[in-house]
């Protein structure tokens, strides 16, 4: 085998740091939010299932691109590259399904503030999240069963679905999952928004319950943390998107590294939320900070003050 070039080795370090980011960031996420026994947050479960989307990505996708990368060529077999398509599209899916499910929650939260809790229960979100796994994991599966075979990109070093030569599926998911995703997250934040402003802006509410409710729950951190979480999200995707209608419609830009550059920063979408829940988030501080001394002091008892408990409890 020939020595790997200068750039080859970038290129495969930079999708090995990648890699390791994303398993740690979203370890620390589930590690933190599993171990917090304090009160927590029906968002917490959606939470914890991008959390788990990415660390797949990061442990079944993002390894396999990093010798490849080294020698220009895949070198894992077609089997292997149909099932990175499929898991690379199952992932995705689920995660726009779930930023769909966040942007509902934080709309109950705030049309419905004083049912919220009877609306929005634990096991209802757990039964969501199980059945928009399982929903994803079959809509996703008619190129992992032979329908269409992946291509591998050579210039991003990942295998993906050859979407061009499956027009009537891709326009059919994309409509399945694209359609009602951003449909629905526009029309709630939009609403959370304006809630907010009219909040601020003096309007007398009447109902003092209904009033006091919502004040509460719009003083709620989650609400502006979860919209940067959403907009990170298609900001990291959006020049992937828009580098595939420009090839689309004028063929391949003849820029090197560009394909490469897109993908990748797709892909890093993955370990930003540990930025933005440490940066937005106090309670995922508060759960953080319990971790790390859960850790340091286990042959320590917590302070039931620090769970957000009471004596009592």
């Amino acid at each position: 085998m020939e020595e790997p070039s200068l750039e080859a080795l970038m290129q495969a370090g930079f999708i090995f740091v990648v890699g390791v980011t994303i398993i740690l960031s979203n370890l620390l996420i589930i590690a933190t939010y599993l171990n917090f026994r304090g009160p927590s947050e029906v968002i917490n479960y959606y939470l914890l299932s991008l959390a788990s989307a990415d660390l797949l990505c990061g442990l079944l996708v993002v390894p396999l691109s990093v010798y490849p990368a080294l020698v220009r060529r895949w070198v894992y077999g077609d089997i292997v590259c149909r099932l990175v398509g499929y898991l690379e599209v199952t992932l995705w899916a689920v995660s726009v399904y779930t930023f769909m499910w966040i942007s509902v929650d934080r709309y109950l939260a705030i049309r419905k503030p004083l049912r919220y809790e009877t609306v929005q229960t634990k096991t209802r979100c757990q039964c969501w999240m199980v059945f928009t796994w399982i929903s994803v994991a079959m809509m996703c599966c008619p190129p992992l069963l032979g329908f269409n075979k992946p291509i591998f990109d050579r210039e991003a070093f990942i295998c993906m679905l050859d979407w061009g030569n499956m027009a009537a599926y891709t326009i059919t998911l994309s409509i399945l999952v694209l359609g009602p995703s951003v449909i629905t997250i526009v029309y709630t934040y939009f609403y959370i928004f304006r809630m907010m402003r009219k909040l601020r802006s003096g309007v007398p509410i009447h109902d003092k319950e209904y009033a006091t409710a919502l004040s509460e729950n719009l003083s709620n951190p989650s609400h502006i943390m979860s919209f940067v979480l959403v907009m990170t999200f298609w900001i990291s995707w959006t020049p992937y998107a828009g580098l595939k209608i420009w090839a689309s419609i004028n063929g391949p830009p003849q820029v090197p590294f560009l394909s490469f550059a897109v993908v990748w920063f797709g892909v890093t979408n993955s370990f930003w939320k540990a930025v933005v829940l440490g940066t937005l988030s106090p309670q995922f501080r508060l759960a953080a900070r319990v971790l790390c001394l859960t850790l340091c002091c286990r042959h320590r008892r917590l302070p039931p003050e620090l769970l957000g408990l009471d004596d009592d409890d």
